[in-house]
């Protein structure tokens, strides 16, 4: 085991793991930051999206040894008050089913509107891909991204 500084939501943290545990464990077994979710841990699903600078990566394969001088944003730190357009939006249009896959793809949505503030329904449905909704509410998720994209742009 080691020690390793991680820059998580904002905040400094110390944890003593191994170099190559995946940061979906270190988020949710260390830190208990519990909104990133395990869904596949083969980063096939993107149930555990966070964003590391800003991208989005999948935490369930991402060995925390990678890590060094790099910023940390799970669902917990995307916004204060639980009010960043994209989950005002997700509310507004009532994207979630099940809700599994939520936190995956509001992290890939919020990273898909700071890169592309106005996206197209092709760039929407590039970036988002990846990320599996097994209740099918893509059309959803669509339109939940389209009007955040509208409130930021206002």
């Amino acid at each position: 085991m080691a020690s390793f500084q991680l820059q998580v939501n904002g905040r400094q943290h110390t944890v003593d793991v191994d170099a190559d545990t995946p940061l979906l464990w270190v988020l949710r077994d260390e830190l208990k930051l519990n909104g990133t979710k395990y869904g596949c841990g083969i980063a096939q699903c993107g149930a555990c999206t966070v964003h590391i600078d800003g991208m989005p990566i999948r935490a369930c394969c991402f060995p925390i040894g990678k890590l060094a001088g790099k910023n940390v944003t799970t669902i917990e730190g995307l916004s204060v008050h639980d009010d960043h357009p994209v989950q005002l939006a997700w509310q507004e249009i009532d994207v979630p089913q099940c809700g599994y896959c939520q936190t995956g793809q509001i992290m890939t949505a919020a990273a898909l509107l700071d890169r592309n503030p106005d996206p197209s329904d092709e760039c929407i449905l590039r970036a988002m891909k990846g990320n599996l909704c097994r209740c099918g509410t893509y059309p959803r998720i669509k339109n939940a991204i389209k009007e955040a994209a509208q409130t930021k742009m206002s």
